[in-house]
């Protein structure tokens, strides 16, 4: 059983495994995993840890020692992706020979073309990947049909409890849940690193026959049967690696990061989102007794196709967008995506973010694209996938927390955090590593703690931390297990997400305030003494709902009149399906959990309203989202301070599957305002044609990006009165009344006509027009508040971002 937390300060997460060199084993016996995140050094049974220092260890391999695939020289050539638009053939055949054809006029040859070739694109949109030198790259760029020519990049990676916290219990006979049949028949497409098909998650008993709209395939290969690896559960199963092969130097498969050429996971990442997604019902899971319970997807009777993309953590552009091609061809509904790019992010179409350009084409094609907000929280203008036809998603907690005691000498108990399942510590020494310099508290803090033997052995080590990563925490661990230490107390800024320190080592984290506390009892106390006790499970009421503190937060930096992240969903301590060399079960924190858990309730409305376009069933689940946690006690995000969520942490709210099922309003978007946003956003008219298959001139002047139809309301910079238009289509009682209720921000004056919406058989649709200003004269901050329509049944409220921006005026000197 492992646990992987990701790592909340990049974008890259990784897991690190130390060994001591022994011969080579088997290959699922000996890896150091580049993961989602710190699992933090974890040790193999009769295996002896080699302890070094962490940090170091983490930036060498960081920095081309195997767990990042260090790019080509600049003068090879390299992956470029060449992006035509939507096909402009029905025969795929014919569409790969034109792309042929296309190389062969640049690079000279139908040979040279053929060996550069690495991907052709032609199901879901045209265009090709191939390797090229810049010239060669520059000279393609200007051929007729190309919209543009990008290099190869990478993307990174990004359950018993979470389903029942968000009111889809299995035990109910009457929520959504049960009433689209635990989402038989929907097919849900993972892009990751593929899937372990031997897991219990993966069952097909008691599943009906394959979609027969289904045209997809598994695909054997290494350690990966085709025939005997999928079922009626696994349906799909492909890998793409050429775009990842060709744009690194250094060898693959390794014995430091092992991988399997085939939809076989290594990782964990990929068979961890499937299950929390689509899982079967698997009975008695756990972490050695913490957190037991029924583990299960939210959809557990939905069908999965896995396209691994991904390999070493890394995910390359030009595999990505194959797999996104290949998934729109297949027949997928839903499409779930745990990866991001880096900061600063890039345009949305005409640049580099190929996500945003193959997810356009897949909502074209009617399939919802769900993707993660990253993990570069909690600091603002951090979300990624910030496109308005994807839904982003960003991480919350659950009511569950593992409270572990800590009992002074002195008779106090206190209660830290922790996944200490191992065995209990009585009473023994307590020390906090005092410097005698002229820094008191310098040797406390856990990245610089240096600990003499003979004052260790046999104690528990209190220590401090500013640093929100997990080296810390490991690290420390390492170093006081190493002296003869019994455990480690480290005291923290307050977070949400654990880990479990190696061999069962206690590492118990507490607050800055507990820490002090313990601090004064070892101050005052000649022979300071502490109890250490096995973590507990709680679940409730009494644990409250909070947004991560790595939950990269709004607003967009590419277009901030675009509320992000959409919606927020559980993914801190997820337990679910990962390989058999982590257990088979482990515990998983990262926006890459909170994505899989909306394509869940994506499939289970899908599965009650299936002619519902994406955007109408994201405006559902934005509109109908919770704003307290299900108890009704309010929502904080962390951080420094922790504070109330806004919509920049957790867009509409946390999601609410019970509601979406039924939202009786909502904001549908089609093709006329994707190219309304395209054209606000400036994007040349020429290749919005292409995109879109269609002729498009931009209108002059330029459209008000406000007026794109979400169902949320976000202003950047609010100087005069400013108007904006919104149209609803009602997908409730026939004949309905909607009345208007405002929450108005702070110091903003809307205004709202009609204020009565009235639907009957003819009238499905109506527009409204909303009026803003701004009693503010002075620069301000944003200040959030909600326009709301409601027929006494449903309540449909969009959330409303405001920032006032006065430019003042300066007399001449």
């Amino acid at each position: 059983m492992k646990y992987c937390t990701e790592f909340s300060t990049v974008t890259y997460p990784v897991c690190v495994y130390i060994y001591t060199l022994q011969p080579k084993p088997h290959l699922s016996h000996n890896r150091k995993e580049a993961n989602m995140g710190f699992d933090l050094m974890k040790t193999r049974r009769n295996r002896t840890p080699l302890f070094v220092f962490l940090v170091s260890l983490i930036l060498s391999n960081l920095y081309g020692q195997g767990i990042l695939i260090a790019p080509v020289e600049a003068d090879d050539k390299e992956v470029h992706i060449v992006y035509m638009g939507k096909r402009q053939h029905n025969d795929p055949e014919l569409v790969t020979a034109l792309h042929h054809d296309l190389l062969t006029s640049v690079v000279g040859s139908k040979e040279a073309a053929s060996s550069s070739f690495v991907y052709s694109y032609r199901h879901g949109f045209s265009g090709f990947a191939a390797r090229l030198t810049k010239s060669q790259a520059q000279q393609i760029a200007g051929s007729e049909g190309v919209l543009h020519v990008v290099p190869n990049r990478f993307h990174t990676l990004q359950t018993t409890r979470s389903w029942d916290y968000l009111g889809l219990s299995s035990h109910s006979p009457t929520n959504l849940l049960h009433e689209a049949n635990l989402g038989d028949g929907v097919i849900i497409g993972i892009i990751d690193t593929g899937v372990w098909p031997e897991s219990k998650a993966f069952t097909d008993v008691d599943l009906g026959p394959i979609p027969s709209r289904w045209k997809g395939q598994c695909d054997s290969g290494q350690a990966f049967n085709a025939t005997t690896d999928c079922n009626k559960k696994i349906i799909g199963a492909r890998w793409f690696i050429d775009g990842f092969l060709a744009s690194n130097n250094q060898p693959f498969n390794t014995p430091e990061n092992p991988d399997y050429l085939s939809p076989r996971d290594s990782f964990g990442h990929g068979t961890h989102t499937s299950s929390t997604a689509a899982g079967s019902f698997v009975g008695n899971v756990s972490y050695k007794g913490i957190g037991l319970g029924v583990a299960r997807g939210g959809a557990p009777r939905a069908r999965l196709a896995h396209y691994k993309a991904c390999w070493n953590g890394q995910c390359a552009s030009a595999d990505v967008l194959r797999a996104l091609d290949q998934a729109i061809h297949d027949g997928v509904d839903v499409l779930s995506l745990s990866l991001v790019t880096g900061i600063p992010l890039f345009s949305d179409v005409d640049e580099r973010d190929l996500i945003a350009t193959g997810s356009f084409h897949a909502v074209a094609n009617g399939i919802i694209v769900v993707c993660s907000a990253g993990n570069d929280g909690p600091s603002s203008q951090t979300v990624h996938n910030t496109a308005p036809w994807i839904l982003t998603v960003a991480a919350s907690t659950i009511d569950r927390s593992f409270p572990t005691s800590i009992t002074l000498g002195n008779n106090k108990t206190i209660w830290g955090q922790a996944m200490f399942a191992g065995k209990e510590i009585g009473f023994t020494g307590l020390m906090y590593p005092e410097s005698p310099g002229l820094i008191p508290t310098v040797a406390g803090v856990c990245e610089s703690l240096s600990l003499d033997n003979n004052s260790v052995v046999g104690k528990v080590v209190l220590c401090f931390t500013t640093v929100p990563i997990r080296v810390p925490l490991t690290h420390v661990s390492s170093i006081v297990k190493a002296a003869g230490g019994l455990g480690v107390i480290i005291a923290r800024s307050p977070r949400s997400n654990l880990a479990p320190c190696s061999d069962d080592f206690p590492c118990i984290v507490v607050d800055y305030e507990l820490g002090t506390e313990i601090l004064f009892y070892i101050r005052a106390t000649s022979s300071p003494t502490v109890k250490l006790s096995l973590s507990r499970t709680l679940v409730g009421k009494p644990v409250s709902t909070k947004i991560a503190y790595f939950s990269s937060r709004g607003p967009s930096s590419i277009a901030p009149a675009i509320l992000k992240p959409d919606i927020a969903a559980p993914d801190v301590n997820i337990l679910a399906a990962t390989t058999p060399m982590d257990g088979g079960f482990s515990f998983y924190s990262g926006t890459s959990m909170a994505a899989p858990h909306v394509s869940a309730v994506v499939v289970v409305i899908k599965s009650l309203h299936p002619n519902w376009s994406p955007a109408a069933i994201k405006s559902a689940i934005i509109t109908t989202a919770w704003q307290t946690d299900p108890s009704g006690e309010p929502i904080f995000a962390e951080g420094s301070p922790r504070k109330l969520a806004d919509p920049f942490d957790y867009g509409g709210g946390l999601i609410n599957p019970n509601r979406a099922r039924n939202p009786g309003l909502v904001y549908d978007m089609g093709t006329d305002d994707c190219i309304h946003y395209l054209c606000a956003m400036g994007y040349n008219s020429s290749s919005i044609s292409q995109l879109v298959d269609n002729s498009t001139v931009c209108p002059n002047p330029q459209p008000s990006i406000l007026d794109v139809n979400l169902p949320s309301i976000t202003i950047p910079n609010l100087r005069n009165a400013t108007s904006l238009g919104r149209t609803v289509t009602n997908v409730g009682p026939t004949n309905s009344v909607y009345r208007l209720l405002i929450e108005p921000p702070l110091g903003v004056i809307i205004a709202v006509k009609p204020d009565t919406l009235v639907f009957n058989s003819t009238t499905k649709k109506v527009s409204f027009d909303v009026s803003v200003s701004t009693t503010h004269r002075v620069n301000a901050g944003y200040y959030f508040g909600s326009l709301t329509w409601t027929d006494g049944v449903h309540i449909v409220r969009s959330p409303i971002s405001v920032r006032t921006q006065i430019i003042p005026s300066f007399a001449d000197d």
